[in-house]
């Protein structure tokens, strides 16, 4: 943990970047298009001989390297389709992190102002890719995660209404609303509908909400696993421990067949597997969805699961791998 800098504590007047690009200019923009159409990658290492295949949607692939990529472009690209997003007014979020980063990337790329809500210990290097996009950080308590940068961010949102347009990324349907027109029918195209079972973490709830709700009415009966730390007090950055956190509006249960409860340890200990015997150095978040697809896998022979890889491993641990 690191101190924050007591400038971000205090309020500054907004400074709009430029007006909206029109919705044509949006589209076109090569950036912003490169979100998605992720690769699906199997993981044959990880699985062996287990009896099951397992397959990961690449998605620290994304420009800013995370799923959020998708979150963030739905909830901007509506803004400034509805006009929400307008001069005068800061897109201002809670985050633990990803969201932030693809929140501050599309300011820079379409032209308005971002600040973020975030708990002063997250990683470091997020902090620097959120700042580097020119966008303003503000710091709330550790100890309340990202449900007091959620408190934080309603209560400025309250208090200037005028000053931020505050999208709510849990809270808002924009954010399952991606999954569901992007990320589910990649999935389906990309195992031509074999899939038996799907498997994310949940953070938002976003990503298996609107990807669930997809895959299920292609076919019902595939089965959507969440993944959740087994407890409130654990080192998943990205993920809620639903039954103890504010609860995500954007997170539909009903769509959920079944919850896994993943140990840090556990999820630590396989992003080392997954960056040593796949070649993917991911986040613990794509730890813990790996580790909880594997004992689907194991309790379902013959299983084609597919699981997410939410975001890279920019804080990978440096042991000795001799």
């Amino acid at each position: 943990m690191y101190s924050p800098d007591p400038a971000d504590l205090t309020s500054r007047p907004p400074v709009f970047l430029g007006h909206p690009p029109r919705p044509t200019q949006r589209a076109q923009d090569a950036v912003v298009a490169a979100i998605g159409n992720t690769p699906l990658v199997p993981l044959a290492r990880i699985t062996g001989d287990l009896g099951f295949e397992l397959w990961a949607k690449a998605e620290h692939l994304n420009p800013t390297g995370s799923v959020k990529d998708r979150t963030a472009r739905g909830i901007v690209v509506d803004a400034l389709d509805s006009g929400l997003i307008s001069p005068g007014r800061t897109l201002m979020d809670a985050s633990s992190g990803n969201t932030a980063v693809a929140y501050a990337m599309l300011g820079a790329r379409l032209g308005f102002p971002v600040e973020i809500i975030l708990p002063s210990n997250a990683h470091r290097s997020r902090v620097d890719r959120i700042r580097a996009f020119g966008a303003r950080v503000v710091f709330t308590d550790p100890g309340e995660g990202t449900d007091g940068a959620q408190r934080e961010a309603r209560r400025r949102a309250r208090e200037f209404p005028d000053r931020y347009f505050y999208p709510d990324q849990y809270n808002n349907p924009s954010n399952p609303r991606a999954h569901y027109a992007t990320t589910g029918p990649e999935i389906w195209r990309q195992t031509s509908g074999r899939l038996s079972h799907f498997v994310a973490g949940v953070g938002t709830g976003g990503t298996i909400s609107g990807v669930g709700r997809f895959l299920k009415e292609k076919n019902p009966t595939i089965q959507v696993v969440g993944v959740e730390p087994l407890g409130p007090m654990h080192g998943i950055e990205g993920l809620k421990h639903i039954p103890t956190a504010l609860r995500p509006s954007t997170y539909d249960d009903r769509l959920v067949d079944e919850t896994v409860r993943v140990e840090t340890e556990d999820a630590l200990a396989m992003r080392v597997r997954l960056a040593r015997e796949e070649g993917l150095t991911v986040g613990a978040s794509a730890g813990a969805a790996v580790w909880a697809a594997v004992a689907v896998g194991k309790a379902h022979p013959g299983a084609f699961v597919v699981t997410i890889l939410p975001d890279g491993g920019h804080d990978m641990p440096e042991e000795d791998p001799s």
